[in-house]
């Protein structure tokens, strides 16, 4: 008996002490450094716009105005809901589902994926007529895998240029300077593609449209 009581003392005290080490002194100590060296990025690399936060970096929003640049499709709708969404209907369903992430993980032979990619290639080709069904990038009718996905391929974002210009006004050459400006390099050069920022360019879109 005093065996048992002496190693539940000691199972005891290792489990109080590895909770204090990693339950909060080890999280605390990597927030601190994380916020001292990387302020930016431990908050969320928030975009500020006179002083209001628009969004993150890294969260992608869903666009869908001829003058701006258009995302990926989004399982999620990028967490952005209606007024009539979130009310229920006469069976108590609501179409939100609170926050989330995901992809809307449809099989190829899914009849569902089929209409949900003709209905998206209609919309694209209605907004964008001089652009043929073939020339349309894949990245823009495929969702990510966490429906948040705040970049598109260069491509994708060069093929929507005629129109962001014609809509908004700016010059084509000036739409160019700013996708440019808006496109980030493969990681170390090597891993991934270069692809644009698809909130960054927007937010650049408003500013210029703004000072007319």
């Amino acid at each position: 008996m005093k065996g048992f009581f002496q190693y539940t003392k000691q199972a005891m005290l290792v489990t109080c002490t590895m909770f204090v080490l990693c339950g909060l002194i080890y999280p605390f100590a990597v927030t601190a450094v994380a916020k001292m060296v990387f302020n930016k990025q431990a908050n969320g690399s928030l975009i500020e716009v006179d002083g209001q936060i628009v969004g993150s970096e890294k969260i992608g929003q869903r666009f869908n105005a001829p003058e701006y640049l258009w995302g990926r499709v989004s399982a999620v709708n990028y967490n952005t809901y209606t007024k009539e969404d979130i009310v229920a209907d006469v069976n108590g369903k609501t179409a939100y589902s609170g926050v989330s992430s995901g992809s809307f993980n449809y099989a190829p032979s899914n009849p569902e994926l089929l209409t949900r990619i003709e209905t998206d290639i209609e919309s694209f080709l209605k907004a964008n007529p001089d652009v043929k069904r073939e020339q349309i990038p894949a990245d823009l009718l495929t969702a990510s895998g966490s429906g948040l996905d705040p970049h598109i391929s260069v491509e994708a974002a060069r093929i929507q240029m005629n129109r962001i210009s014609q809509a908004s006004g700016i010059p084509l050459d000036k739409v160019d300077a700013i996708v440019k400006a808006n496109t980030e390099d493969r990681v170390f050069g090597v891993f991934g593609e270069d692809n644009v920022n698809v909130l960054g360019t927007n937010l650049a879109i408003y500013e210029i449209m703004n000072e007319k």
